[in-house]
């Protein structure tokens, strides 16, 4: 098993060497923590449910994301052949339902570009990773998946809003990639993290788009850590079929034991918190940096998350590796696509930051893309 973080430690490597960096890399909320969440977990620590809870998570807990569900994707839990468990952050969910569903030889379709993680869960499980050219406008479509599917494919992949790109997948085409997946027989893993943070315009009736909707034996992967800003607290769950919930569950037990048990109290409090303004910040970042930046360079419109992976300008001669290196000269600091993808013909930015150091990157990069 190799597993290579090169690129990502190289960069840092280089960033440590300037002074005061310009960082448009991290992508973690810049708001903080909202003040019913924190007082729903500081509670739970003052009431000492700091103890390990049942594998699965605590059963209020889980009642409560049940209901969310209900209302939110439209699932029933009554009927038997559903389950949900709590997961130590989305991350720990795909790395559980790696192991528990591919073997050595087994192939995973995932979209490129990807989430740093999405190749590693091939490598973890001695199963191959199959990529899904989505270039250039970033759809992972129906049609760009079925000519991959195999008698060795036993799971695609999807995420909207993607990391890196931000791109959100129309409710036909997740309909589309659901129905794919349910006649040949493949599980469909939807990666969820982004949920909350889209954008009005790809919005369908106040929710973002997902396949759930469409079919009920989607593996439903979500979290709070992005939502509420909380990412340390590593906050996720899982639904889907009760089966492979099942057999999640039983790695779980001897992998991460539980999710965080103080933590998971912090879905007690989601219904109490709306996040809307911080996403119309957000959205207003956003359209800031497409009107800078659509003039110079190819950059996709992000319907949500906090990115924006933009095409370094053929004319300039340069790789995505050598923008960011390039880029640190100006004290910048951005991912080559490289990272998260067979290409190196992009870099990611993430719009996750203050608006003041927002500009001053946006301002390098005007310079460097109008060269």
């Amino acid at each position: 098993m190799s597993i290579d973080a090169s690129g990502i430690r190289r960069m840092f490597e280089l960033a440590s060497k300037v002074e005061d960096p310009i960082n448009l890399s991290i992508g973690q909320p810049d708001f903080p923590v909202p003040r019913p969440i924190k007082d729903a977990v500081i509670r739970a620590i003052e009431e000492d449910h700091n103890g390990y809870t049942v594998t699965k998570g605590d059963p209020r807990i889980l009642e409560r994301c049940e209901g969310h569900l209900v209302g939110n994707i439209g699932w029933r839990f009554d009927d038997g052949r559903l389950d949900l468990m709590m997961t130590s952050g989305t991350s720990g969910g795909l790395v559980l339902a790696a192991l528990a569903t591919l073997d050595e030889g087994d192939e995973l379709i995932i979209p490129d570009p990807w989430f740093v993680l999405y190749p590693k869960l091939a490598s973890l499980t001695g199963a191959r990773c199959v990529t899904c050219d989505t270039y250039p406008d970033f759809r992972m479509t129906a049609e760009r998946v079925a000519p991959l599917i195999t008698d060795r494919t036993k799971a695609v992949l999807v995420a909207s809003p993607g990391n890196p790109t931000g791109v959100v997948l129309s409710p036909s085409e997740l309909a589309a990639l659901a129905e794919l997946c349910r006649e040949r027989g493949v599980l469909l893993i939807s990666d969820e993290i982004y949920d909350e943070f889209v954008f009005d315009e790809v919005l369908v009736d106040g929710l973002c788009p997902s396949p759930a909707r469409f079919w009920d034996q989607v593996l439903l992967i979500r979290g709070l850590g992005k939502t509420y800003g909380c990412t340390g607290w590593r906050l996720g769950y899982a639904a889907g079929p009760r089966e492979l919930i099942g057999q999640m569950a039983k790695l779980q037990q001897f992998t991460y034991v539980c999710t965080p048990s103080m933590a998971q109290h912090a879905f007690e409090a989601m219904g109490e918190v709306s996040i809307a303004a911080e996403v119309e910040r957000y959205q207003h970042r956003r359209d800031r940096i497409l009107s800078r930046l659509q003039p110079l360079a190819e950059l996709p419109r992000p319907g949500g998350a906090f990115y924006a992976f933009i095409e370094v300008p053929p004319r300039l001669g340069m790789t995505g590796t050598q923008f960011a290196e390039a880029a640190l000269e100006h004290g910048l600091l951005v991912v080559p696509g490289a990272v998260f993808s067979t290409r190196d013909t992009h870099f990611r930015i993430s719009y996750a930051v203050a608006d003041e150091v927002l500009d001053r990157g946006l301002e390098v990069l005007e310079r460097m893309l109008g060269e």
